[in-house]
């Protein structure tokens, strides 16, 4: 046991005792998973303040006697690391355990959570609740702390630096007063809404991250600034642009602020209603082309997100079927695919502060979150999932569907509410003709969901509601051969005889492209054998150049 890495660090962790950064509990099988997202809270902030690499929080060790005495908490595996999720969820900006380990100990069974610390200048709350520790005991996140984690990252941010030559006078008055609005609804437990709009400018836009001593930033100005003093932060630019491309054309620029400026803009977009038919039903379901919150998500990240110094536009181009957003800098911090399972929270921020005003004005609800909402909305809007392109080292682009690609994939998330995100993910690469893991086109095949064969995968289509998937793929072959016969039979009416070439040629654009060349030729033979034994047509040639004719009329 004592090489054991894990019995090591818990009995390093013991040797110290709980500090600020550590805390052991003997936690029973329903530990109050409320409780743990505020210990997650307060210990990641303290390991942020202590510049400690990690923070511990220790269930199996009763914190009075300091001994190992075991825990039942969540027994199951997967239930354990589901807490994982729970606790992205939960907190802001969206961010969960490194790690859960399990120990068996000779006392017992030992979890250790591994906790990060909140990143420079964002400090991490728990439901809206921002906490920390005094020594052992569990309390609110004063002032004193929340502002030295906040101003961590004020020397090395683009968005944080003070804009010498600008005023309070700079900002503009309808911004602000959203501005207020949003801040007090984040806060409805601390402060009331008469409460923020009573507050002096400096006061408010000081708490909201939008100065610092009153002093105006670049966050201050691109977020609430007065369009005409966008020319402040020249040679920079704050421009976002809406383009209308297709039969029809447009374009509309949109300065600062931006607050009210990305609802200007999503106004631009026509955003009708898109009527869909549920299998084995008669009802329409109506969803709108494009989701508002999933728009403003997508635009305030490109805000966000961007490069400021490389002087160039958050551009939104809008086709018949598709938004495209591109905004100037690579991919921050890992890649689009981290964030699609809402668990994976970024280390770093290229403008820090610009994106902690946001999260405090409602503009982004939990940093690090926003891709698997976006996907998680365009699931249950039986639509495509967004694309990012980042083929540009310097730029990132994402597309949002607002249009069905295959009827063969809406229809199956249709009627098939159960099934997981991450087989809805490779589903929408299979319709988009991009390759798929062969463990998961296995899988996939075996529940019925796709069918063909590399690299021509198909979606499978749905026939029936309530038939298992398997008879969804049996009844949608029938379906498929039925056609095929019935095209053969018509030909001969007409024709009277036909050759085997010219049943190919009859047959080239019927059958099935995920077919390769031997499958077509092998199912092109099934069917004259089948329409022979059926005793509806017959060969008048030879067996090496058969000349086919009906039996009778059919």
């Amino acid at each position: 046991m004592v090489d054991n890495p894990l019995s090591m660090l818990l009995d390093q962790l013991i040797m110290s005792w709980e500090n600020e950064t550590v805390e052991f509990k003997q936690a029973g099988r329903d530990y109050n998973t409320d409780k743990i997202g505020e210990y997650f809270s307060a210990l990641s902030n303290e390991a942020n303040l202590r510049d400690a690499e990690a923070a511990w929080l220790v269930f199996g060790v009763n914190d009075k006697t300091r001994q190992v005495v075991g825990t039942d908490y969540r027994l199951e595996p997967d239930r354990l690391q589901s807490l994982k999720r729970q606790i992205a969820q939960g907190t802001e900006p969206s961010v969960t355990f490194r790690e859960i380990h399990e120990l068996t100990h000779k006392n017992g069974r030992v979890i250790l959570m591994e906790i990060p610390p909140a990143p420079a200048g964002i400090p991490i709350a728990w439901q809206g609740h921002y906490f920390a520790r005094a020594g052992e005991s569990l309390v609110s996140l004063g002032l004193d702390k929340l502002d030295q984690i906040r101003r961590q990252s004020l020397g090395s941010d683009w968005s944080a630096a003070v804009v010498p030559n600008a005023t309070l006078a700079d900002f503009d008055p309808q911004a602000l007063d959203s501005a207020r609005g949003a801040f007090a609804k984040r806060y409805p437990h601390l402060f009331t809404e008469e409460d923020v709009m009573g507050w002096p400018v400096a006061t408010f836009t000081d708490r909201a991250n939008l100065t610092v001593d009153g002093q105006v930033t670049r966050t201050g100005l691109l977020l609430v600034g007065r369009p005409e003093s966008a020319a402040k932060l020249s040679p920079y630019v704050a421009w976002l642009v809406w383009s209308l491309v297709g039969s029809e054309r447009a374009y509309e620029h949109f300065s600062t602020p931006f607050i009210l400026s990305t609802t200007a803009l999503y106004q631009r977009i026509r955003n009708i209603q898109l009527r869909m038919v549920k299998p084995g039903t008669l009802f329409p379901v109506e969803v709108s082309k494009y989701d508002r919150r999933m728009v403003l998500e997508a635009l305030h990240n490109c805000i966000a997100h961007q490069d400021y110094t490389r002087a160039g536009r958050v551009i939104v181009q809008e086709f018949p079927d598709r938004l495209v957003f591109s905004n100037e800098g690579e991919f921050f911090d890992g890649t689009p695919e981290d964030y699609v399972t809402g668990i994976h929270a970024p280390k770093r921020y290229r403008n820090t502060m610009l994106a902690k005003a946001m999260v405090e004005l409602g503009m982004i609800d939990t940093l690090g979150y926003g891709i698997y909402d976006m996907h998680n909305r365009q699931m249950h809007r039986y639509l495509p999932m967004p694309d990012y392109d980042l083929s540009d080292p310097h730029a990132v682009t994402l597309t949002i569907y607002g249009a069905v690609i295959d009827e063969a994939y809406t229809n199956l998330l249709m009627q098939r509410t159960d099934l997981p995100l991450t087989d809805i993910l490779a589903l929408d690469r299979v319709q988009k003709s991009l390759p798929i893991p062969e463990s998961t086109t296995r899988r996939l095949k075996r529940a019925g969901l796709i069918e063909g064969r590399k690299p021509h995968l198909q979606v499978a289509q749905v026939i029936e509601e309530g038939t298992t998937p398997q008879a969804n793929v049996v009844q949608a072959r029938f379906a498929v051969d039925a056609k095929l016969l019935q095209t053969i039979l018509d030909y001969l009416a007409k024709n009277e005889t036909s050759t085997r070439r010219d049943i190919d040629v009859l047959l080239a654009n019927e059958i099935p492209a995920t077919l390769t060349s031997d499958e077509r030729a092998r199912k092109t033979k099934y069917l004259l054998a089948k329409l022979r034994r059926d005793g509806l047509i017959h060969n008048t040639g030879t067996k090496a150049k058969p000349t086919w004719t009906l039996v009778s009329s059919v």
